[in-house]
This record gives C-alpha cells, structure tokens and sequence, in this order.
C-alpha cells in the first residue's frame, strides 16, 4: 500500500499544477470564459513487449487544433521512489486510421517525419515540460480534432515502468477545443505494477464515468485479458473517494451515496461484461487518479477509461 501511495504521489505531482504553462501569449486577446473540461492527462503503467506496451488514447474535441505535448517518462520516475522504470522509453503518435503521423526516441533529438517538419528541441524546452532526461521522449503537435493514440515501448525490447502524459499548451491564440474521453490499456500485475491513469477537471464541475475494462476486449483479439478489474478513484491527497468491484453492484461510499447501475445503463457508456467495473462522478476542478487490479491478485491486459458526460 505504500508503494501505490508512492506512486499517486508520482502522477499527480508530474501532471502539476492545474493551470497549463503558455508558449506564448497574445495581450490583445481576452481569454474564453472557463469551460469545465478534461485536460493534462497520463498514466502509469508496466510496459513489456510485442502487444504489451503502454498504450494510451485521447480525443480532442472542437472546431480548431490543439497545441499539446506527449511525453514519455522512465528514468524521471526513480526520483519518486518508483522502482525498475523503463530505462529509455520511446513515443509513437497514431491517428485515427492507425497511422504513425510522429515518433521520438530521446526529446534532445527530433525525429523529422510525419507532422514533424522542424526540429522540436527549443519548443519543448520552452513548453515548462520538458523530460528531465535525456533518454525520455517528448512529440508536440497541433492536432485536428479526432481521436489519437500514443504507444510507449522500450529500446530494444526492455521493459519497466513508465509514464505516458498529454498535456494542453497555449499557442498564443484562443482555442475553444478540448482533451476529451481518455483511455489506457496496458498489462496489470500486481503491488506497485497495476495501472495508474491520472487526469485534471479544469473549469468547473465536470460528470464523468470511469470505467475498468478487461473480458470485453477478447472481442478485439487482445489475449490474456484481466478477468475481473476492479476500480478506485482517488483525490488529488490520495484519498479514496469511489470504488468499484462489477458494475452492476454500486459500492456506496465516499462520493458515492446512491446505486448507480440505471445511471451507468442510461449513460451510453455502460461495460459489456458484469466483470467490469464502472464509476459515474461528478467532480470539482482538481486532480484526481483511477487505480486498475485484478480481483484475487489476477493479472492480465486491461482498459481504464474516462467519458465526459457532460458533453
């Protein structure tokens, strides 16, 4: 229990303040009301090797691009007591169709390629984010809106914990689009090695469902799934403030007063297996962390997964 203690300290201390650091600023621009959204997001997780690896998912929403930038940590994660981290991560960045539209290997050097026309080093170095090692990989893009994907692996096949994040920066011009639904599957085990996924609520109130997926993803060819992932949502202190163990049976506590199950039908969003589980929240501007276990300390592939609701 320490050790995950530890490491929601790691996640939430390295998603940092709740504001985004600018690249730059417009004077002559008012800044939009605040909108309450998802945003800078990660998580933390074993990365092994072929189908094992770190993957990680997001949506940005709106009309324009978004300015972000993904990191992939490894060694930065042994100053926070986390022990065999991957020693040199390396960052793919997918779009929607599959595509590899960016990669890095160590941020100090830029991969031209893709949408990467120029090198990114000084741009990365003035975000405020960048890795503290040189071995970490960094990628900053101006996105579309649609749906992304970022895969971690190791250099030559090692393994070892890391930590995939995405984070909104500011290009100097208003941008009224949004990180939105967010999701990470990597390979539960067991003490320190279960999945952490951080994420922020910006803006204002914001109702989310958390979701816990293993059994359903065999229907995607995914192999030694998680038979029975549990589920616990903790505070930006630490504190557990929701649970679940099957999402047809609501586990009343904390922030979670009344059964949930027909809001979890109703929300579009319910998981297919009653394995799985599933939290609905509505939570103030804060940080918070999503923990995914094996029941009985099983192991295997799993799914964590945030939708706003309020969308």
């Amino acid at each position: 229990m320490k050790a995950i203690l530890l490491s929601l300290f790691t996640v939430v201390s390295l998603l940092a303040a709740t504001g985004t650091r600018a690249t730059g600023t417009t004077a002559d621009i008012a800044p939009p009301t605040p909108v309450p959204h998802l945003a800078n997001i990660s998580t933390r997780a074993l990365v092994e090797t072929g189908d094992n690896v770190v993957i990680g998912g997001f949506i940005v929403q709106g009309s324009d691009a978004k300015r972000v930038i993904i990191r992939a940590l490894g060694p930065e994660l042994t100053e926070h007591g986390v022990s065999h981290a991957l020693h040199n991560p390396t960052l793919e960045l997918h779009n929607a169709a599959g595509t590899l539209i960016a990669s890095n290997d160590n941020w100090v050097r830029t991969i031209i390629g893709g949408i990467i026309t120029q090198s990114q080093v000084r741009d990365i170095m003035n975000s405020g984010y960048a890795p503290t090692n040189g071995l970490e990989s960094a990628i900053i893009a101006d996105l579309p809106p649609g749906d992304y994907t970022a895969i971690v692996r190791g250099v030559n096949d090692t393994t070892g914990v890391a930590l995939v994040e995405v984070y909104e920066l500011n290009n100097g011009t208003i941008s009224f689009s949004r990180l939105g639904n967010i999701s990470s599957r990597s390979v539960v085990l067991t003490d320190d090695n279960v999945m952490i996924g951080g994420f922020i609520v910006q803006g204002g109130p914001k109702k989310v469902i958390l979701r816990a997926i293993g059994p359903e993803l065999t229907r995607y060819g995914v192999q030694n799934v998680l038979p029975d992932p549990t589920l616990e949502l903790h505070d930006g202190r630490g504190a557990v403030i929701a649970s679940n163990d099957n999402w047809q049976t609501t586990v009343l506590g904390g922030i979670i007063t009344k059964d949930q199950v027909m809001d979890i039908q109703n929300s579009g969003h319910a998981p297919t297996d009653p394995l799985e589980s599933a939290i609905i929240a509505t939570l103030p501007p804060g940080r918070y962390t999503a923990i995914v276990r094996g029941k009985n300390i099983a192991v295997g592939v799993a799914l964590v997964e945030v939708y706003d609701l309020d969308q």
